[in-house]
């Protein structure tokens, strides 16, 4: 399949629909950010949006679900700029210098975005893998090492390394360049 196919695409919605969609998402992104993400409840967000609590839990299902619909622009970023952005992130470049750039970029944004990612990921067993950009970044990476003996499995190794929950561990103890570190070495590895 290729890429392209693989980004997720802005949901089409009624006008009324679009606005309260708005107004939860720009309340719980400030929620988050005064409170922590654990914090806040599905109710605090509710009323900070001026929206009962069946449009939200309607709309959003829970706080994971919030979780993931305030990432999907952010990951929509990061998509872009792998598919048509300059190398080495974007085409262009050799595999093993998109491999570091990918890499880097995730962690970047995984750092940005940390407590949001592990809620999505965590919320269910499997979540991390139901979610599309999940899809999105296993399919790039398994491009990427194509030259492997099993890309599918290289890049759900290289993954590993970068779930929310493994880095938000590992994170007090090893730091974030330390992190970075090491999941650009297994990547290399798996070239």
């Amino acid at each position: 399949m290729p890429l392209e196919l693989l980004r997720t695409p802005p949901p089409k919605e009624r006008a009324d629909a679009a606005r309260n969609r708005i107004a939860v998402l720009e309340a719980a992104g400030r929620l988050f950010a005064e409170h922590g993400v654990e914090a806040v409840s599905m109710d605090q967000v509710a009323a900070a949006a001026g929206v009962g609590k069946g449009t939200l839990f309607r709309r959003f299902g829970d706080k994971a679900g919030l979780a993931a619909a305030l990432l999907d622009a952010r990951e929509r970023v990061l998509q872009e700029a792998v598919l048509h952005g300059p190398p080495p992130l974007g085409p262009g470049a050799p595999a093993e210098r998109r491999l570091d750039a990918f890499v880097d970029a995730y962690v970047d944004y995984l750092l940005e975005h940390l407590a949001l990612v592990r809620m999505s990921e965590t919320a269910s067993p499997g979540a991390r893998y139901r979610i599309g950009a999940y899809r999105f970044w296993h399919r790039h990476l398994t491009i990427l090492l194509a030259g492997t003996a099993d890309p599918e499995y290289a890049a759900h190794a290289v993954l590993a390394t970068l779930a929310g929950e493994h880095v938000g561990a590992l994170l007090s103890e090893l730091g974030p360049e330390r992190i970075r570190a090491g999941a650009r070495r297994l990547a290399r590895a798996a070239l």
